[in-house]
């Protein structure tokens, strides 16, 4: 079968960028669509079949844009546009670039990298109550986050308060040594390290002792009413029934809801329904309340987690064809 050759430029100060540390991200292209790439001064020349040649090109425009914007080309950047190159919507990557959220402290644009995370946030936009349901490293939580913390500053809302069931992974409390809030830190411990990365630990510190940011284990929400608050439950699925009714029956008016939450990781007794499948299920036909559901396409910590994450899902697939035979 004859080889197909196509050209492209590339701008001498973006080629470190697109091609990686030693090259690895042209040897990724190089690899998935199996042709060869050659650089000649600023001119990209691509061997191989004319579909898979015509792909790569579509990525590596892509790639410099996003370094033209100002971005580091990073591994996940290159293996979502190889993705979106097979439904041939390779442009959806440099438009994510464009919706940013907020900044961290130290400058660093907070955006949605992934269609399933734009879609997310499109969904906190519109919706009062939002439920954010998928595999670790997807960002549901960060992402909420940084919607709420963007919300607050713009006076939106008046306070944030975050919540996490304090359900131990394999370990009990009573264990652990000090006080109740002591015991309990370590559970909300992901909140606060988002928190700070994105307010910096001076503000919110600052905002937490006026009662404005609230991190708190879900038990300390039973009997209120939360009003003009932008309120983020995290790992729901691991809620009773009865606490996810009682968390959703608090949200006040001018207030917003984010529900996270990732069903292959509950931490319940075995016997315990989770709150979150339920929900999903009893609030299912109410127009005002979206639900996002996040696959391993959307994962954006590094590679090998959504290799692992895609492993899982196929086991899983494996193990529940088997018992409906």
């Amino acid at each position: 079968m004859s080889s197909y050759t196509e050209n492209i430029t590339i701008p001498g100060e973006h080629i470190q960028n697109v091609f990686g540390q030693y090259d690895k991200n042209i040897k990724i292209i190089e690899k998935e669509y199996n042709l060869a790439v050659v650089l000649r001064d600023d001119t990209l020349k691509l061997v191989g079949g004319e579909v898979n040649v015509k792909r790569a090109i579509s990525v590596l425009e892509e790639m410099i844009k996003l370094s033209k914007n100002g971005n580091a080309i990073t591994e996940q950047n290159i293996k979502y546009a190889i993705s979106m190159s097979k439904t041939g919507n390779t442009q959806v990557v440099s438009q994510l670039d464009m919706d940013v959220i907020c900044h961290t402290v130290n400058g660093k644009p907070v955006k949605p990298k992934t269609m399933g995370q734009k879609r997310y946030c499109e969904a906190i936009e519109k919706n009062m109550i939002v439920f954010g349901v998928g595999p670790a490293g997807t960002g549901k939580t960060y992402l909420a986050m940084a919607k709420a913390i963007t919300a607050f500053k713009n006076n939106e809302v008046g306070r944030i308060i975050l919540t996490r069931p304090a359900i131990e992974a394999g370990e009990k409390l009573g264990f652990l040594p000090g006080d109740l809030q002591s015991k309990v830190d370590p559970y909300l411990r992901p909140l606060y390290d988002a928190l700070y990365e994105i307010m910096g630990a001076e503000s919110f510190l600052r905002n937490m002792e006026k009662g404005l940011i609230e991190v708190a284990p879900l038990a300390y929400m039973r009997g209120r009413t939360l009003d003009n608050a932008y309120i983020v439950l995290d790992e729901a699925q691991n809620t009773t029934p009865a606490q996810m009714k009682m968390f959703l029956t608090r949200i006040g008016f001018g207030s917003k809801a984010i529900i996270t939450g990732d069903l292959s990781q509950k931490d319940l007794p075995r016997d315990t329904k989770s709150g979150l499948e339920i929900a999903l299920k009893v609030i299912k036909s109410i127009e005002e309340i979206s639900v996002i559901h996040f696959t391993c396409e959307d994962v954006v910590r590094h590679p090998l987690v959504q290799k692992i994450v895609d492993a899982y899902e196929q086991y899983d697939a494996r193990l529940s064809k088997a018992k409906n035979k």
